[in-house]
């Protein structure tokens, strides 16, 4: 592969920036947060988290954040809003898009760290989202309402009504993203359309990217000791003190993996090792569909990391951003 485009150009530089990020992807618990950290010390740099949950304030053990005393780098993307406020990809877009300058303009890197793949090309490729998508809109409240009094079911149902394609590639439990169908079918646009589309869609900020790619098997173990891991550090009264600031009803918090399988338990209808087995289970689904996305984007350089030694990775990692012609030294 040639070397990351930073010519200031429409097609590979809409920011202007002087150097080019580096983004690590991967699917949950492959190392991508130590790898992450690791680069932006070496390279005098800031971590933007690229994570779709990790974006809400009080949601700290179940999405994997790292402790304050933890962080060793300035960090971006991290407790941006509340619970129960709503969020988009386009949001997401306007703010790590200005994280990338500010960074770029103080002379340090920016290190993208994420397994929320939209988010990854909302920053840096040329994702144009309706005009609508925005924190707050009459669409989003109407679909969110019917799905809230009348159940995910008959909503995914209206959504197949009128657009039997999109809905063909939506989970019906997918509140929040039957209500994105919804949304860009009154923009004039479909969500199947634009997931067909997707590929065509043009990188527009310089970043290298960088995937790491951990057998199932191995990363299964993984996913059961970071599970195991996070019921230690508090992980149920964690949920207990966000259904105690009356969340239970919002949009976010009841539909995260790791916090909607505890809820039966606190509720007194499953058992703590049925809630945390139903957690082990859905993060590796979870796993798989983000190592499809991925799979899919040919731009990705992959690092093995199946060993778990994240110096080692670090080491690895540093070779092949230099081989694919990224200043690193």
């Amino acid at each position: 592969m040639a070397a990351p485009d930073t010519g200031d150009t429409r097609e590979g530089n809409i920011l202007g920036l002087r150097s080019c990020a580096i983004a690590i992807v991967g699917p949950t618990a492959s190392g991508k947060s130590a790898l992450a950290q690791g680069l932006a010390e070496r390279l005098e740099g800031e971590v933007l988290s690229a994570d779709s949950m990790q974006i809400y304030q009080g949601m700290d053990i179940g999405t994997g954040k790292l402790r304050p005393r933890e962080r060793t780098v300035a960090y971006h993307g991290i407790d941006l809003c509340a619970p129960d406020a709503p969020f988009s990809a386009a949001l997401y877009q306007a703010y790590a898009r200005e994280c990338l300058k500010d960074t770029d303009l103080r002379g340090r890197r920016t290190v993208l760290c994420g397994g929320t793949g939209l988010y990854i090309r909302a920053a840096i490729d040329d994702f144009r989202f309706p005009h609508g998508d925005q924190a707050d809109n009459p669409t989003r409240r109407y679909y969110t309402r019917i799905a809230e009094e009348q159940g995910a079911d008959r909503l995914w149902s209206l959504l197949h009504d009128r657009d039997s394609a999109s809905a063909a590639l939506i989970h019906p439990n997918n509140v929040r993203r039957v209500v994105r169908a919804f949304e860009m079918l009154e923009e004039g646009s479909s969500y199947a359309a634009q997931l067909e589309n997707l590929h065509s869609i043009k990188q527009v900020v310089p970043a290298a990217i960088v995937g790491l790619a951990v057998d199932p098997e191995v990363l299964k173990a993984r996913i059961a000791r970071r599970v195991d891991g996070m019921v230690a550090e508090g992980l149920v009264e964690e949920v207990a003190s966000l259904l105690g600031q009356g969340l239970r009803a919002s949009i976010t918090a009841p539909q995260a993996i790791g916090y909607k399988e505890i809820v039966p338990y606190l509720d007194g209808t499953a058992t703590l090792d049925e809630s945390v087995e139903k957690i082990k289970v859905a993060t590796n689904r979870y796993a798989k569909r983000q190592r499809t996305w991925f799979r899919s984007d040919p731009r990705i350089h992959w690092l093995d990391a199946d060993s778990g030694d994240s110096e080692e990775l670090l080491y690895r990692a540093f070779g092949l951003l230099g081989k694919i012609g990224l200043e690193v030294a």
